[in-house]
């Protein structure tokens, strides 16, 4: 497959426009049922229109700039690793008993987060995400619609949500949020009184677990008075694509790659919510581990 991306590439710098549409149809077939070229699209979405190859960017100073980006934060990642855990001195890190992780007061806070919503499966939801008033605060708005599209294979329909964008590290390593020096998530939010789930991703062992995510409810009063919500990570429930699992285990607070929200209450209609700040709370008065039952898949007998 390298192979065929270097002819590709060969022909259309060296040879022009038309020796590149020769190979490119010579080569088609082969590349009919590769990652370069997908004949899979779902139904009603409009086909790509390049090949993913051919977006791609080889421009030698662009990478040298690359390069010198990616080598200063790995410098910046390893003086934060020899001071301590997440930059601070291990004491500090011991006594740490609140710590606030997204607080929304510029644009460039918002672009840590990205909105989705059934759109992406052919639904008419629709989702925004700005500023609040006096820029003091996360605006999450939008109509929910729950209204199937006829495209003959999806069911249910009706939800949006608003996701972090996953921490990436020096040369696009993964790299995770570490809360287990906490035990409780804390939130400041004014709501519509509609009901939201609460979803935490964690990095999987395996690649079945992909799809794994831990939940918990949110309900909002509405009203024009904000609320400081509490939720105990002991809390929250795991599921996969959507059902809850029996195998019950607590959250890996050292692996969290991301943290969403999300509204399907199967109700049309407009709803908002706006997110002052989101935090750790490390609360010694919660002394639960886990809120559910934990068993044996195959008891011994």
């Amino acid at each position: 497959m390298a192979l065929t991306v270097m002819l590709l590439n060969g022909a259309s710098f060296r040879g022009g426009c038309c020796r590149h549409k020769v190979l490119l149809s010579l080569l088609a077939p082969f590349l009919s049922n590769s990652k370069l070229y997908s004949s899979y699209r779902r139904p009603g979405a409009e086909p790509e229109k390049k090949l993913s190859w051919q977006n791609a960017d080889f421009s030698f100073k662009k990478g040298i700039d690359h390069l010198k980006t990616q080598l200063s934060l790995l410098k910046k990642e390893t003086q934060d690793y020899l001071l301590g855990p997440g930059g601070h001195p291990l004491s500090q890190h011991l006594l740490e008993q609140t710590k606030v992780l997204w607080q929304f007061r510029s644009q460039e806070d918002l672009n840590e987060w990205v909105i989705s919503s059934d759109v992406e499966i052919g639904g008419k939801s629709k989702v925004y995400l700005k500023l609040g008033r006096n820029n003091q605060a996360a605006l999450l708005y939008g109509t929910l619609n729950t209204e199937v599209p006829r495209d003959g294979e999806t069911k249910y329909s009706g939800y949006c949500s608003m996701r972090s964008r996953p921490v990436v590290g020096s040369f696009n390593r993964k790299k995770y949020y570490d809360w287990s020096n906490f035990n409780s998530l804390y939130l400041r939010v004014r709501g519509d009184g509609r009901p939201w789930m609460v979803n935490i991703y964690t990095d999987p062992y395996f690649s079945h677990q992909k799809d794994d995510l831990y939940s918990y409810f949110m309900f909002t009063r509405g009203g024009p008075y904000w609320e400081e919500i509490k939720i105990p990570f002991s809390k929250f429930f795991i599921s996969s694509r959507g059902r809850v699992q029996d195998n019950q285990h607590p959250v890996w607070l050292d692996k969290i790659r991301t943290l969403g929200f999300t509204i399907g209450d199967k109700v049309d209609g407009p709803f908002q919510l706006e997110i002052d700040f989101i935090g750790l709370l490390k609360d010694r008065a919660h002394r639960e581990e886990f809120a559910y039952e934990t068993y044996d898949k195959n008891t011994p007998v």
